[in-house]
C-alpha cells in the first residue's frame, strides 16, 4: 500500500447500523471513542458522521501506521479503510484518478504470468450524479481495462474490489484494514473486573470491554509475600487493556491478612474456594461503590481446581450481583491466542507471582459443598469482620491509561 496517497480513512462499523432508532447514540458513542484515540496526535484531524460511515481527515502531516494502529484499538469498528477524497469534477477527471490510483496500488502486482482480477463496486448515494451505479462500475472497468491490459474482471471472486462511493465528494479505496468490531465503549455500562497478573482475566476484561463495558479493577496484593514487581506487572496488563477500553482505576487491596487467617482457621483443601469467596465480596463492594453492574473474572470451567462446575457455584453463593465469565468456555489455547493478539501475553507470563499461586493447597477440593464451605467459614466469625475493614482501608486506586478529554 502506497500510504503517502491517504489523509482520509473511512471507518466501518457493523453491529451499530441495526440499532433502530438509538442507532445514533452508538454512532455517537464510536465518534466520541475515535476522538478519544487521537487526541493527543500531533496534526489536527476532522471527524463527520454520514448514515454508515464515519469520516477521519487528517489535515496536517501525520504518522500513517500509528493512526492505523490506534483507530485498531477502537472497539466498534469494523474495518479502517485509507481512501481518496476526490472532488466531483466529472466522469473523466474520475477515471484518470482511477487509473492513476490503480498504477500507485498496485503497479508492481501486474508483472506476473497471471492477470490479476479485479472488480469496480460503486454506490451513488447522491442520485444527481449522472451515471447510474452499473453505468459506474461498466465504465471504470473498461477504463482500467485499457489502461492495464493484465487485468482481468471477476465479478463473484476478484483479488482486487475497487469501492467507489459518490456522496458529497467522490471515495476511492480498495483496501479495507481490519478493526476489532464489538460495540463502543461506554456505550454497555460497567463493570469492576478481578485483575491477576496471569493470562486470562485481561483478555476477560478485554472480551467484555469489546461489548461496550467500561471497566474498573480490582487486584488482591498480598505484601510481602508478592513483590513490587508483581504489583508492576498487574499495572502494566491494566495499562496495555486500557488502549482498548480507555482510563481504568485499579484498585490495589492488600489481602495478606485476611489470606493467613484463613490459612489459619480453614481447611487447607478448601483455601483457594474461601479466599474466592473473599475477594468476590471485596470486589462487589467497590462495584456497588463505583456504579459497576456486574464481576468480570477470566475463569474456564475445569481450567484449575476453583474453576469447575462446583467450584463456581460455591464461588458465585456470596455474590448478589451477576458475575460475567467471558472465557467460561475457552481451551487455554485459545486465551493465549487472544493474549497475544492484544499483547498481554508477553507480560502475563512475566515470573513473578500473585496471591492466588502463593497460597494453593496441595490437593485442592475440586467438588465442593456449599453448605460445608459455609459452615467453615463460620471459623472466622470473630475476626473476619475487622480483617475486611482493614483491607478496604488499604485501597490504593491506581488510574491507568490517558485521561479522556
Amino acid at each position: 500500500m502506497k500510504k503517502s496517497l491517504f489523509r482520509t480513512f473511512i471507518i466501518k462499523y457493523a453491529e451499530i447500523g441495526i440499532k433502530g432508532r438509538n442507532r445514533f447514540l452508538f454512532e455517537d458513542a464510536l465518534v466520541d471513542r475515535v476522538k478519544n484515540a487521537l487526541r493527543d496526535m500531533a496534526g489536527s484531524f476532522y471527524l463527520r458522521k454520514t448514515p454508515g460511515r464515519i469520516f477521519l481527515e487528517m489535515k496536517e502531516d501525520f504518522d500513517f501506521d500509528e493512526v492505523v494502529e490506534r483507530l485498531g484499538k477502537v472497539f466498534g469498528t469494523v474495518g479502517i479503510a485509507p481512501t481518496l477524497s476526490l472532488e466531483d469534477e466529472g466522469f473523466d477527471a474520475l477515471a484518470q484518478q482511477v487509473v492513476s490510483y490503480w498504477g500507485d496500488m498496485y503497479g508492481d502486482r501486474m508483472n506476473g504470468e497471471k492477470p490479476l482480477t479485479f472488480k469496480v463496486n460503486a454506490r451513488r448515494n447522491r442520485k444527481n450524479y449522472p451515471k447510474n451505479s452499473m453505468e459506474i462500475n461498466a465504465d471504470l472497468g473498461e477504463v482500467l481495462l485499457q489502461a492495464y491490459p493484465q487485468l482481468k474482471v471477476d465479478v463473484h471472486k476478484p483479488e482486487i474490489l475497487l469501492e467507489v462511493e459518490i456522496r458529497d465528494r467522490i471515495y476511492v479505496y480498495s483496501e479495507i484494514l481490519p478493526g476489532p468490531g464489538g460495540m463502543p465503549v461506554g456505550t454497555g455500562g460497567k463493570a469492576m473486573l478481578l485483575l491477576s497478573g496471569g493470562i486470562d482475566s485481561p483478555v476477560a476484561g478485554w472480551m467484555i470491554a469489546k461489548r461496550g463495558v467500561t471497566l474498573d479493577a480490582v487486584y488482591f496484593n498480598a505484601p510481602p509475600y508478592t513483590s513490587e514487581r508483581a504489583l508492576q506487572k498487574v499495572v502494566d496488563l491494566a495499562t496495555i487493556v486500557s488502549a482498548y477500553t480507555g482510563p481504568i482505576n485499579l484498585h490495589v487491596i492488600n489481602f495478606t491478612d485476611i489470606q493467613l487467617k484463613i490459612y489459619e482457621l480453614c481447611p487447607h483443601e478448601e483455601l483457594t474456594i474461601i479466599m474466592r469467596r473473599y475477594m468476590m465480596r471485596i470486589a462487589e463492594k467497590l462495584a456497588q461503590d463505583c456504579g459497576a453492574l456486574g464481576l468480570v473474572t477470566g475463569e474456564s470451567i475445569g481450567q484449575v481446581a476453583s474453576q469447575t462446575m462446583a467450584s463456581l457455584v460455591a464461588t458465585n453463593e456470596v455474590c448478589t450481583l451477576p458475575v460475567y465469565r467471558p472465557l467460561i468456555a475457552f481451551d487455554k489455547q485459545d486465551i493465549v491466542e487472544i493474549s497475544e493478539r492484544i499483547g498481554t501475553y508477553e507480560t502475563s507470563i512475566l515470573p513473578y507471582e500473585d496471591c492466588c499461586t502463593i497460597f494453593v493447597a496441595k490437593h485442592p477440593v475440586t467438588k465442593p459443598n456449599v453448605n460445608v464451605i459455609r459452615r467453615h467459614e463460620h471459623n472466622l466469625d470473630e475476626v473476619i469482620g475487622p480483617l475486611l475493614e482493614a483491607a478496604f482501608e488499604t485501597d490504593r486506586i491506581i488510574r491507568v491509561g490517558a485521561e479522556e478529554e
